[in-house]
């Protein structure tokens, strides 16, 4: 009787005790609760953190737009990877990580060479998927560069904006009617005006040994109407268009209107020498506008004129360029990357890329957005779209970066004095075949 009674009455105690702990608990979770209709707080135990990599961003563009980004997603966080300013450093850094299957980088900008590329390689995911789930209207991007992403049928990357070369001088110190028509003008007129307001060049290009080498090429080749590839995919490089062009391309970098050390320029020290008020001319993509109108680091503000590249026998040519976004097929977050390559990409991002980073969008509807083209008159500038209209394509070839290296090579050869520009053109076209019959 008394071992029942015992029993017993643990098994109250037991059912007190937890009653106890029941009624703790929904005391602890009401003191807690957020009111109707009010969203729970993000925890850092709720927080995704992504890994964004692109090269070296001197406007403040990529600030604005991941701010504007973590605001709107506070459950993820963006950590930004400068990588270098060298596109072909850049290349080789992402291929030799994710050969080594590296998840440390999520979302990457692409070059508007790379996507066939790495697609082929088996570096980035499609998006396909992701694009029909959110209902992406693909239709409103500018078809050609939404187009350099495409592989097998897949959409591989989104573009986040158009390049083309531009020609950039100063307003105070050139004419809208005294802008250099042809590349002779050029010469002429940055050997004039040099030294004119503090300036100590008259024109400014990129001529190191990387890839902006080869869009400068490109573009003298191509205003002479020459070409390296044909659209059967021949290579014709070996022409007297193309010799012309180079030819020209070699006078202007070794005359001594450019910088004594202008081999050694990219676009992050062209840049530098237009902002500080150093150069009459230069060339660079339509970011310039932007970062040479920063009042926080620039010396020309409001002295910044745009129009298309000189003409060679052909007409103006202008390389076309652009970045895009692709994600890491490693990446161990792909839905948060894909949230914030949609934002990046999309309207929002865009155009505040375009606002503050000047780049030109590739969704065209933003082309009528007040804001952006009160921040960007170049961009209802005929100057500035006669100059998108002249752009013209890199070489298309399956291996590009081996025909790249090969541009690279030669032109530097020919800029330096170690051979004539008929032997680089000779030289390109016997590498050139090797490489496509490959």
């Amino acid at each position: 009787m008394k071992k029942s009674r015992k029993v017993k009455l643990l098994a109250v105690f037991a059912t007190l005790s937890l009653a106890l702990a029941a009624c703790s608990s929904q005391d602890k979770t009401a003191s807690t609760a957020k009111p109707q209709g009010e969203k729970p707080k993000t925890t850092s135990q709720d927080k995704v953190t992504i890994v964004y990599a692109r090269g070296k961003d001197v406007t403040k563009g990529t600030e604005k737009m991941v701010e504007a980004f973590e605001k709107s997603h506070p459950n993820i966080d963006v950590k930004f990877r400068e990588m270098p300013s060298d596109t072909g450093q850049q290349h080789d850094a992402y291929v030799t990580a994710f050969n080594a299957k590296s998840s440390e980088i999520d979302v990457i900008d692409m070059d508007v060479i790379w996507p066939a590329e790495f697609a082929q390689a088996g570096y980035v995911l499609p998006l396909d998927r992701f694009i029909q789930q959110d209902g992406i209207d693909l239709n409103e991007y500018n078809q050609g560069a939404l187009g350099a992403a495409q592989f097998n049928g897949k959409q591989w990357a989104l573009p986040k904006f158009v390049d083309a070369g531009l020609l950039y001088y100063r307003k105070d110190l050139v004419k809208p009617e005294e802008v250099p028509k042809t590349w002779d003008e050029l010469l002429a007129k940055a050997k004039e005006k040099k030294g004119q307001g503090g300036t100590k060049f008259g024109y400014v290009l990129q001529a190191k040994q990387y890839e902006g080498l080869v869009t400068n090429t490109v573009e003298f080749v191509a205003s002479y109407g020459g070409k390296f590839i044909n659209d059967k995919n021949e290579v014709v490089v070996n022409s007297p268009e193309t010799i012309k062009g180079l030819k020209e391309l070699v006078k202007i970098a070794k005359s001594d209107v450019v910088p004594g050390n202008v081999t050694t320029f990219t676009e992050i020290e062209s840049d530098q020498a237009f902002i500080e008020g150093q150069t009459v001319f230069l060339r660079n993509w339509p970011y310039e506008y932007a970062s040479a109108n920063d009042k926080e680091k620039s010396k020309i503000v409001g002295k910044v004129g745009v129009a298309p590249l000189p003409a060679g026998d052909k007409g103006s040519a202008a390389a076309l360029g652009g970045w895009m976004a692709g994600i890491n097929k490693y990446s161990k977050h792909p839905k948060e990357a894909w949230e914030f390559l949609k934002f990046m990409a999309g309207p929002e991002g865009q155009k505040i890329d375009a606002i503050y980073g000047g780049h030109a969008p590739t969704i065209l509807k933003l082309y009528k957005d007040k804001e952006i083209l009160d921040a960007n008159p170049t961009f209802a500038d005929p100057g500035f779209v006669n100059g998108l209209n002249a752009a013209v394509s890199r070489p298309v070839a399956p291996n590009y970066p081996e025909i790249s290296d090969i541009i690279q090579i030669n032109v530097s050869k020919a800029i330096a004095g170690q051979q004539t520009v008929e032997q680089a053109v000779q030289n390109m076209e016997t590498e050139m075949k090797k490489v496509i019959k490959k």
